[in-house]
């Protein structure tokens, strides 16, 4: 059995890295530690390099289609993992959710449609109703005991008039599981409510050890016939850059809405490497998954022993699935701008700005991504420690 190294530091400057590379740019200096980008700066997994690797060998890039082989590995995938029982008849590759939430809201609402997420949550969730013409609606989330929850009342009052309810499942922001008893209860609402489902669950092949996440479209048969859930092997064996997604319609009229859409405007295509990827990382990519798991599990025991006992301040939220975690400073008193200060300028950290997960009332809070070298975290908590020190 091969041991996966991710204590590797694999030097990522240069490589036109959006995580590296534009730090100048979007942070006004390029010395720091990016914790902001989810992707993890792992190597990715040797059996996804060697399939592209083969498949360059052949030395023609042309137009290409999806194989069998690639859909009975998705399907099996699924199938295993999430108790998705479906065909390729009912699957449609994406090249990358953010453009597939975009094309659901494009063939399935109508400008001035309300459009309703649960904050704080990934930016494009806000931003992609409001650069369309829809109508955004915000149900802050709770936290309790340390974790992200859901409140219903407030939920279920917003959710009137609205069209489409964006799931982020698990929770983008820290990974929250949300688990079958609460999305039983969305999808009764949703169901009251004539709401249609988006699903993103890009973070579910990232559940940490311990927990269990749930599809969406698997806790009822109106689950089911009210959302499109969308998946991928790019956070997971760290393959973004090749934009390779899937989606999932169990309905039949639904199916034939959206998909009829996507095959009309061609808009979701893919290409060779896409392809490969995807297919040499769900037939081969379970003991490296594994692995990886692990490593990343004690990445946030680590954040977390390092958060009680010498950040004892920081309100955190840690992930239950994927690399993420949600860190609120406003016990330090300070303003927003002072924290930006000490985290780039003195600690020489980029972290997501919480204001870009629902406004103003996040300004105090920022997104750690822990997918890394353990020592790379370590070091970055150290001088986020230092920099606090006041």
């Amino acid at each position: 059995m091969t041991q996966y190294n991710f204590d590797e530091i694999i030097e990522r400057r240069g490589t036109d890295c959006f995580k590296w590379d534009a730090l100048q740019a979007m942070y006004g200096r390029a010395d720091l530690t990016p914790m902001w980008v989810a992707d993890m700066d792992f190597r990715s997994p040797d059996f996804v390099m060697e399939a592209i690797r083969r498949r360059c060998d052949h030395e023609v890039l042309g137009y290409t289609m999806p194989s069998e082989a690639y859909w009975q590995a998705v399907t099996a995938w699924l199938e295993k993992h999430y108790s998705i029982q479906t065909t390729k008849e009912s699957l449609h590759f994406i090249p990358g959710i953010v453009a597939g939430i975009a094309y659901a809201l494009m063939a399935l609402t109508e400008p001035g449609d309300k459009l309703l997420v649960t904050t704080p949550v990934y930016p494009p969730f806000l931003n992609l109703p409001k650069n369309s013409g829809r109508e955004l609606v915000c149900s802050p989330l709770r936290i309790t005991n340390g974790r992200f929850e859901i409140d219903f009342y407030d939920f279920e009052q917003r959710i009137e008039g609205c069209k489409v309810f964006i799931l982020s499942n698990p929770h983008n922001p820290a990974g929250t599981i949300w688990g079958e008893e609460v999305l039983r209860k969305v999808a009764d609402i949703c169901k009251r409510h004539n709401v249609l489902v988006i699903s993103d669950e890009i973070h579910a092949d990232l559940t940490l050890p311990g927990h269990k996440h749930v599809s969406y479209s698997t806790v009822s048969p109106s689950a089911a016939n009210h959302s499109i859930t969308f998946m991928a092997p790019s956070k997971t064996f760290n393959i973004a850059g090749l934009g390779s997604s899937v989606c999932y319609v169990a309905d039949d009229d639904l199916r034939k809405r959206f998909f009829g859409w996507l095959n009309a405007l061609e808009v979701a295509n893919g290409n060779i490497f896409a392809f490969t990827a995807a297919e040499a990382a769900f037939a081969n990519g379970e003991e490296w998954l594994r692995q990886m798991l692990e490593y990343l599990n004690a990445n946030v025991q680590a954040l977390d022993n390092h958060l009680k006992t010498r950040m004892p301040k920081v309100k955190a939220v840690l992930p239950e699935a994927s690399y993420l975690a949600w860190l609120d400073f406003s016990n330090y008193g300070l303003t927003h701008e002072q924290l930006k200060d000490k985290l780039l300028n003195e600690a020489k950290v980029a972290l997501n700005d919480g204001i870009t997960f629902g406004g103003k009332n996040y300004e105090c809070c920022f997104r750690l991504n822990l997918g890394c070298p353990k020592q790379q975290l370590l070091d970055a908590l150290d001088r986020i420690e230092k920099a606090l020190k006041c």
